[in-house]
């Protein structure tokens, strides 16, 4: 035998090994994950509601996983920063991280260059958010059918506060106001906590937010005229939702948990498994009552279902309310 074909049939046994071995070492590799820390992407700034929610899964999760789930804060761009941040990450199982539901919208808009359709691996579909419209106490809106009756007769001259153009809360209140046949101004500002800050100075006449407003309502400071979730708030049971009044809008944006795409399967059914445990986990049903965030549990296919469905009628809203002519100025 010549040395070529010595060498040939040793490097072909060497490569037919490799083969054998590579598959038992993955397999092994994702039998005995997790080996080490996780590390929990959160797309928005420390000590919001979003935030705590995320803390008290992150925490469910360490339980059910047995290794640390430390939160990692990526805040910024409407949450597109951690969202790229995440989409971006190795596909080890050791980064996961909240999926902002605004992500088929923004990824549409062209502010965010992320394909949610290709870039991520959808593990659970965990909560949603409350969002309501609120006025000051001294406004003479006592209900929306007040606030109705008045804009239909005084066009454009009614402001609302949000924390920005193309946001869950600039769009449902456009929606609302289409339901509703009126027009309202939009007020756009950097943030939650300066629009909340711009309806209590008496800059503008409404306010539509999540459910950073509850304790100024409790508190009288604020008057909360409807809510847009499914059902009415346990907090505030008096208080119809958009839907009571018969406008179909309901806006609950819920979010999400995932990984970058290419995940082994096998970690992404061990995650899927650990994540379904620890959204029933009674410290983040707890998490979630505490700002009146909303259960919304999904598994990983009918989680990416929903984020496909949410993607199609995104495409048909933004061009109904040509938000990319308002995001160009």
């Amino acid at each position: 035998m010549s040395h070529t074909n010595r060498r040939n049939i040793l490097l072909g046994g060497a490569a037919l090994a490799a083969t054998s071995i590579f598959p038992k070492l993955a397999l092994a590799q994702s039998n005995n994950y997790p080996t080490r820390p996780i590390t929990f992407i959160v797309p928005w700034p420390p000590g919001g509601t979003a935030d705590a929610t995320m803390r008290a899964l992150a925490q469910a999760l360490t339980r059910e996983l047995g290794q640390t789930v430390v939160v990692e804060n990526k805040a910024g761009a409407a949450g597109m920063i951690g969202a790229k941040a995440l989409a971006t990450a190795k596909p080890d199982g050791y980064t996961i991280g909240q999926i902002p539901l605004s992500i088929t919208r923004f990824s549409q808009l062209g502010s965010a260059q992320i394909d949610p359709a290709k870039d991520y691996t959808y593990l659970a579909r965990t909560s949603g958010q409350t969002f309501g419209i609120v006025v000051r106490p001294e406004s003479p809106f006592k209900s929306l059918k007040e606030l109705v009756e008045f804009a239909k007769k005084n066009p454009d001259q009614l402001t609302y506060a949000t924390s920005g153009i193309a946001g869950q809360t600039h769009v449902g209140m456009e929606e609302f106001a289409m339901a509703a046949g009126i027009q309202l101004r939009h007020i756009p500002y950097k943030g939650g906590a300066p629009a909340l800050q711009a309806l209590l100075g008496g800059q503008v006449d409404m306010l539509a937010d999540s459910s950073a407003w509850a304790p100024q309502v409790e508190a009288g400071k604020l008057r909360l005229l409807a809510t847009w979730g499914e059902d009415r708030l346990k907090r505030f049971p008096n208080v119809p939702t958009l839907k009571d009044l018969g406008y179909p809008v309901v806006t609950d944006a819920p979010n999400g948990v995932g990984a970058p795409a290419g995940l082994d399967p096998a970690i992404a059914k061990k995650l899927g498994e650990a994540l379904a445990k620890a959204v029933q986990s009674k410290e983040f049903q707890e998490a979630c009552d505490r700002i009146d965030a909303p259960v919304l549990y999904l598994n990983p296919e009918q989680y990416r279902a929903y984020i496909m469905e949410i993607y199609k009628k995104e495409g048909i809203l933004i061009e109904k309310l040509q938000l990319k002519k308002l995001l160009a100025g």
